[in-house]
């Protein structure tokens, strides 16, 4: 299973905005704080299962530390998502994600 850290947005008038800094332009929302943690779990799922049908080299995960100096990511809240990447080419992601936290 492989771990990478997702952060949580919110401004006052809006919903939760998920984004992956180990993934840039992999983002998602949610209604609710619920919605946007099931939602990047399908998001990130779905990123990387088209970054592998291209054939893209996963990023390793960055430590929470790396991704919270970056003055970009100070005002959001860092949760862990775990993945499980495919071995070979028998399933998807989206088949082996794991809800759990």
């Amino acid at each position: 299973m492989t771990e990478y850290l997702g952060l949580v947005h919110k401004d006052p008038d809006s919903d939760f905005g998920v984004s992956f800094p180990d993934f840039p332009g992999c983002i998602t929302v949610g209604d609710t704080l619920a919605e946007a943690h099931v939602m990047a779990y399908e998001a990130l799922a779905f990123h990387i299962e088209g970054m592998i049908e291209e054939g893209c080299d996963m990023p390793a995960p960055s430590s929470f530390q790396t991704i919270m100096q970056d003055p970009n990511n100070e005002s959001g809240m860092a949760f862990i998502v775990r993945v499980r990447l495919p071995e070979g080419d028998t399933q998807s992601v989206c088949q082996l994600r794991d809800y759990a936290c």
